[in-house]
């Protein structure tokens, strides 16, 4: 008599990388290539926002600056593993609270890569114009400043990132594209509008503001779904990518991977992606090489936001 062997369930939702709370084989990503390496700047930032995924604040410096020197070895490892990157993202925190900020984004550039920042466009970088002005030949056709504004009204945007925050971040927006820098926006699919209704309110400010942006191109104005923490949301399992018609190299971790220095630990860390920076149970090594491996999707977000979300941080 043949006995089968039956895996011990979890009780608990995405606490086994490999099976699903009920016993179900989850869903793992392949890296197909790695064309976005992201560097998490730091996670200090001027605005304490109310739905933060990452916890930025004025006082969070949990993931402390990273800085051009390590940026550089990264952007190394990548020539010496020839891994075809195309793209490096800067993302925070706010990116122009960092010090060496302006020294990272010129070596990127030199080196050739397209660089997508992510910012709030408020004073830390208002405070840079003139070190940002004059990369500004060297940027042409590489680099793209992706400026948040939660919604495409004062009074929500600062419901979600408080109060003042609206001026500035409209002031600095309209000075990058003034000054002649690829923009873009990223808005957020807050409950109750729509992303049709979404996109027609970003599309009037638009054309108030004399931006040269399409608020129906996905590129150019990126909605982000919604990451309530709260909401259930069901894990992905290997059977989940037929059934949605999702194809996992469409998922973040299949073309990026994220570098992040956590404040008292002695090197930076690689992760899958932007998403999951703190705890440390989906660090993957100190190296590129180190985190070339699949990805199990054993995160909430890895629901919320990829696959259910079809949402990439990433250029498009």
């Amino acid at each position: 008599m043949t006995t089968m062997t039956v895996r011990p369930q979890s009780k608990i939702k995405f606490r086994d990388p490999e099976v699903t709370a009920d016993g179900t084989a989850r869903a793992h990503v392949a890296l197909k290539r790695l064309d976005t390496l992201w560097f998490n700047t730091g996670t200090l930032c001027n605005l304490a926002c109310t739905h933060c995924y990452i916890e930025s604040s004025p006082r969070n410096d949990s993931l402390v600056y990273i800085s051009r020197g390590e940026v550089a070895s990264y952007l190394d490892e990548i020539e010496a593993l020839n891994l075809g990157t195309r793209e490096i993202g800067l993302t925070g925190g706010e990116p122009f609270m960092n010090p060496e900020i302006i020294d990272i984004l010129q070596l990127c550039l030199e080196r050739g890569y397209r660089v997508l920042l992510l910012t709030n466009a408020m004073r830390p970088m208002m405070k840079r114009a003139d070190a940002l002005k004059a990369l500004r030949p060297l940027a042409e056709g590489k680099l793209v400043l992706r400026v948040s504004l939660d919604h495409y009204g004062q009074k929500v945007h600062e419901a979600e990132r408080g109060p003042r925050s609206w001026a500035p971040a409209i002031e600095g927006l309209c000075w990058l594209a003034e000054q002649g820098f690829a923009i873009d926006v990223a808005g957020r699919d807050l409950p109750g509008e729509g992303e049709a209704a979404l996109r027609a309110g970003y599309a009037r400010l638009f054309q108030q503001l004399d931006l040269p942006l399409d608020a129906d191109d996905p590129a150019q104005l990126v909605i982000f779904p919604e990451m309530d923490e709260t909401a259930e949301v069901p894990e992905i399992t290997k059977e989940c990518w037929s059934i949605l018609g999702v194809a996992p190299d469409s998922i973040m971790c299949a073309s990026s991977r994220m570098v992040v220095k956590r404040k008292g630990e002695p090197r930076p860390k690689v992760l899958p992606c932007t998403l999951l920076p703190h705890d440390g149970t989906h660090d993957m090594g100190g190296s590129l090489a180190e985190a070339l491996d699949e990805v199990s999707l054993n995160h909430p977000h890895c629901a919320r936001f990829c696959v259910l979300g079809g949402a990439s941080c990433s250029a498009r």
